[in-house]
């Protein structure tokens, strides 16, 4: 299905810009000589709210890609292998950006793969390619909506803005705090505010874990704990029980220490929500009956 079967316009936004032609590198002295293109470099992957919408704002040296597109995917694939890439959030706006690239001459990359925000939609940007002179981005998002592709000069950006004309609230969610786990100092997770949509708190508040921990909390030694796990399903919340269950993997790494410690205390700030039971991926639970908290025994040290 195209993009613009799925967009509703809207009276601020266009749907999608057309294409920029990137920029080629200085003509030789001599004439007639060919013109060498320069491939643009990802110096910065950032994002900021604004009024109604999200923007997510790609930054290049040398001028902008050649072409770029953005659309709504089911899953984001790594370039090349075909391998699922995991990204949290309900919607995936996956970014192309063709003659351009996201690594130095050396092959080191110019930017993290991986980038989470705390916006009212955009969670996280996660790269999926740099590879034959195609960087591509999956943008998670809390809710899909419209968007529009844009580029601007002095520097070179390709920009995204989301729509995000709803409302949120504050939510904490729980991180591992590796210098409070070196120090033994419980304790070992702390929380973190982070903006989910009211309607799904249990499902915001997942998605946001999963999101993981922003620039600045990682440069405080926060750290998303997966434990294996990749992503999650809500099965049920119900008599005060929250029933999640792990997607991917699940392994303590024989540590004390596991994506549970994050998970129960996020679930359980929930008004309607006592108890926290968490499934292995098998759909197995130590304890699935009755008032009592439960871990699958892959999280076991």
């Amino acid at each position: 299905m195209s993009v613009s079967r799925l967009l509703v316009p809207l009276a601020s936004l266009a749907l999608l810009a057309p294409a920029s032609v990137g920029l080629v590198g200085p003509a030789s002295s001599q004439p007639g000589a060919a013109v060498a293109p320069v491939t643009p470099v990802l110096v910065s992957v950032r994002a900021s709210h604004h009024p109604a919408f999200d923007r997510v704002v790609f930054r290049f040296r040398g001028g902008l890609p050649a072409s770029h597109r953005a659309r709504y995917v089911d899953r984001l694939l790594a370039d090349g292998s075909g391998n699922p890439v995991p990204v949290a959030g309900r919607a995936i706006l996956q970014v192309r950006m063709e003659r351009a690239r996201a690594h130095t001459v050396t092959g080191a990359s110019t930017v993290p793969a991986r980038t989470t925000f705390a916006l009212p939609n955009v969670m996280t940007a996660v790269r999926s390619g740099d590879f034959e002179a195609v960087v591509t981005y999956g943008i998670g998002l809390a809710k899909r909506t419209t968007f529009h592709v844009s580029t601007l000069q002095s520097p070179p950006r390709v920009v995204v803005d989301v729509r995000a004309a709803f409302r949120t609230v504050q939510r904490r969610v729980w991180f591992l705090s590796q210098r409070r786990f070196s120090d033994n100092t419980p304790p070992f997770f702390v929380s973190r505010l982070r903006p989910v949509i009211p309607a799904t708190p249990a499902t915001g508040l997942m998605d946001r874990l999963f999101a993981g921990v922003l620039p600045s909390e990682r440069a405080d030694s926060l750290r998303l704990l997966r434990s294996g796990a990749t992503g999650f399903r809500i099965r049920s919340i119900s008599d005060g029980i929250a029933r999640v269950q792990l997607t991917g993997g699940c392994s303590s790494g024989g540590s004390t220490v596991t994506i549970a410690g994050e998970i129960m205390p996020t679930l359980r700030q929930l008004a309607t929500v006592d108890w926290v039971k968490i499934y292995g991926p098998a759909g197995h639970t130590e304890h699935p009956f009755g008032a009592t908290d439960s871990i699958p025994a892959c999280l076991e040290p």
